[in-house]
């Protein structure tokens, strides 16, 4: 039998979480067709793996890939780090179906995905073959239907339940995009529309997630001082709803709640002995990032981003909004669990200058008390802003990291304004640098199986996540001694070193740490 691409001499680490073992491995026609010992004549092109690992390529679980194709149709920053497919539509957030009443609204609600993309869809099903109709895109592509995306179809950005007649809509829209080949649904619960919905909802509509073997993946209503809650919530709705769930980017926000993962944990732990599927993923920094407008007031968002920003303008309104951030104790309240200095701007359309700088530096700057400098922005800037928030504990990020039903997932995205967060191009190497060849929390055949076969387990990939014949051919080949994170705060676009091949479905699309410009990636659909 004749090779595409053989690699020989390398270590595999196959995905399992067992040893490594050394083997060469063939590969044809995209898929793996055979691992052991493989002559050099037999094969095209020859990949020699001396003294690096072999591992199937990277599962980003949690991304914000959505439109990003669009415009960089090869996903450096997710690439180049070693993954090979990515998990979008998280956080209540997908970009599809569409109810043309209010896409406006909806447009507005995904502008910190990107701006400037015609949305040439309405239903997943169209969503999915604009993804196609791209002149190929360089990783995997796996899609969740966001809840808050079903409210705005149906009910716009209203604070109130929905009608028995608009909670049949969002389940007729749901099941819908669940046949159209979506993997299941999210939920941003910290956000609006999502954090409007009361438990009961998301039970019904998880039924019909579950009705098709999908699964449950949520940012909770709370990852501060209600956190324990937040977690009771997520298991009650996989226990009655019989779903699967996912609790995303697991952590335990603001000091006085560093910690608490030992509860969270607990709680994870009793509900998997219970038989409740619940698995957690996790990004790999003490900080995290959204946009500037989630400090404000759940209510401040009703009614879309004009209405926002009219109330960011309003002297009435604004002490208001300061009253209840400095009173309201329940909903997730970033200001009060981080403090302004640890808030730092990261995006502004209509004030560059600030970009950097923390809201206690700005106040400062524009010698303005820090809620008025930050309501000054929002009128501007309304949900365009962006953030990175320094709010968790370095205990905490390895216990959970530690856990074996964790795993690994950026957060991260490029519109390419302002400064991402590191973790979109850093990820994967930093929990192989930090986590695994520094500080021993985990090994590395272990942190290579939370990084593929077990997101492959949650997604039913049958034919990913694992090095074996008969599977795709999604691998990456890196250097376990040199592999490091490049991407800081102050320079978050730098990429990995180590890294020296990646191969999506037999495609080479990096070559000596370079990307080539191949594109390999496929559009996954559930069914």
């Amino acid at each position: 039998m004749g090779f595409d691409i053989l690699i020989k001499n390398g270590r595999i680490v196959d995905g399992t979480g067992n040893p490594w073992f050394k083997a060469d491995l063939g590969i044809k026609d995209g898929k793996i067709v055979k691992i052991g010992r493989i002559q050099k004549n037999e094969a095209e092109y020859i990949i020699n793996a001396k003294n690096l690992v072999v591992a199937p390529g990277f599962i980003d679980m949690h991304s914000h890939d959505e439109l990003i194709f669009f415009k960089d149709t090869l996903n450096k920053p997710k690439l180049s780090q070693g993954v090979t497919t990515v998990v979008t539509g998280n956080c209540g957030l997908s970009v599809a179906p569409v109810n043309e009443e209010t896409l406006d609204i909806l447009k507005s609600y995904t502008g910190i995905l990107g701006e400037d993309v015609e949305f040439a869809w309405r239903s997943y099903k169209e969503f999915l073959k604009n993804l196609e109709g791209i002149n190929g895109i360089g990783t995997n592509f796996v899609g969740l239907i966001g809840h808050g995306t079903l409210r705005i179809a149906v009910m716009g950005m209203e604070a109130r339940d929905p009608t028995k007649e608009e909670l049949e809509e969002m389940k007729r829209l749901l099941a819908q995009s669940m046949e159209e080949g979506a993997f299941g649904m999210s939920t941003g619960l910290i956000y609006p529309p999502g954090v409007y919905s009361k438990t009961e909802e998301l039970i019904e509509l998880s039924k019909v997630v579950a009705q098709y073997g999908g699964f449950y993946a949520s940012h909770m209503r709370d990852e501060g001082d209600r956190v324990v809650e937040a977690v009771r919530e997520a298991i009650r709705i996989g226990r009655e709803a019989g779903v699967p769930v996912e609790i995303s980017h697991h952590k335990t926000a603001g000091k006085r709640n560093w910690g608490r993962s030992k509860e969270t944990l607990k709680l994870i732990e009793e509900a998997r002995d219970e038989g409740i599927d619940v698995t957690v993923d996790a990004y790999p920094y003490t900080a995290g990032s959204t946009y500037l407008a989630s400090l404000l007031p759940p209510w401040a968002h009703e009614g879309g981003e004009e209405k926002l920003k009219e109330r960011c303008r309003d002297p009435e309104t604004r002490l208001e909004m300061k009253k209840f951030i400095e009173e309201k104790e329940d909903w997730q309240n970033f200001i009060k669990e981080a403090g302004w200095e640890n808030i730092v701007v990261t995006y502004s359309p209509n004030f560059p200058e600030i970009v950097g700088k923390n809201l206690g530096e700005i106040s400062k700057l524009w010698n303005k008390d820090p809620f008025d400098a930050l309501f000054d922005i929002l009128s501007e800037d309304g949900t365009r802003a962006d953030m990175i928030i320094f709010m968790m504990n370095e205990e905490d990020i390895e216990r959970i990291l530690s856990k074996p039903f964790t795993m690994i997932g950026t957060d991260g995205l490029d519109t390419g304004e302002g400064n991402p967060h590191p973790r979109t191009y850093g990820t994967f190497p930093r929990v192989l640098r930090f986590y695994v060849r520094e500080k021993k929390v985990i090994t590395l055949e272990d942190a290579i199986r939370k990084m593929t076969s077990l997101p492959a387990q949650k997604l039913g990939l049958k034919d990913r996540g694992l090095l074996r014949e008969g599977f795709w051919a999604d691998i990456v080949i890196f250097d376990p001694k040199t592999i490091r994170d490049k991407a800081t705060y102050d320079n978050p676009r730098a990429t990995p070193e180590g890294i020296e091949y990646v191969i999506v479905n037999g495609v080479v699309s990096v070559e000596k740490g370079e990307l080539t410009g191949e594109k390999g990636g496929k559009v996954l659909r559930r069914l």
